[in-house]
């Protein structure tokens, strides 16, 4: 049923924004390299626990971002990509909800949400990771791998330890827009981790049709 689809998606983004935001509040913060380590690791666990839940009724994508590339490479129709798009962001607003729920505190919440100290660095940080992870999906989920859902969650991990000094690693809109609006923090911060993210899911679809994976 294509509600199924839509649902899966729904929870799938729950789990990973749910999972990882735990992990943020878990740390204490990347205070440091095995805050950082940590962080990552629960992101990419979540988002493993997600794959393998429901990624065999929706295709796993949890991100805006990769549900464009997979439009772009007509993976998905635009019907489709639209009901994942709201089933994201409202998956992500849902698990920043159950920590609102967990913790009693907005601010524990708004704790979770990415941000950056030089606006230059975290855009193209965001661009680069971002085409680096989408980049990564449309290969191995093309050749139908077997170590697809582990390839993609290491990917995630690496992701955030090399990028949350630089730009929190979000490479997802919907992973940053629930935190922030759940935890009354949108503010100017929060755009780039909508644009820059599906900037570089356009870069990834142009470097996957100019490198496409061969058996």
């Amino acid at each position: 049923m294509v509600i199924n689809k839509y649902l899966g998606e729904l929870l799938g983004t729950m789990i990973l924004v749910g999972l990882g935001s735990m992990g943020i509040l878990a740390m204490g913060g990347a205070a440091g390299a095995a805050e950082v380590i940590g962080i990552g690791l629960g992101f990419g666990l979540a988002l493993l626990a997600g794959i393998w839940a429901v990624g065999h009724v929706t295709g796993a994508h949890f991100n805006p971002a990769v549900t464009l590339a997979a439009l772009l490479d007509k993976r998905l129709s635009l019907s489709d990509a639209i009901g994942y798009w709201v089933a994201q962001f409202a998956g992500a607003t849902v698990g920043s909800l159950i920590i609102l729920a967990a913790t009693g505190e907005q601010a524990a919440v708004a704790a979770t949400t990415t941000g950056y100290t030089d606006l230059q660095t975290a855009i193209v940080a965001e661009i680069v990771l971002t085409t680096v992870f989408v980049w990564t999906i449309l290969s191995v989920t093309q050749l139908g791998a077997n170590h697809a859902p582990m390839a993609i969650g290491l990917v995630l991990v690496g992701v955030h330890v090399v990028g949350i000094p630089f730009s929190g690693a979000s490479v997802n809109p919907a992973r940053s827009f629930g935190p922030a609006l759940v935890g009354g923090d949108m503010g100017s911060s929060l755009w780039v981790y909508i644009y820059a993210p599906l900037i570089g899911a356009v870069i990834a679809w142009g470097l996957y049709r100019l490198f496409p994976p061969t058996e």
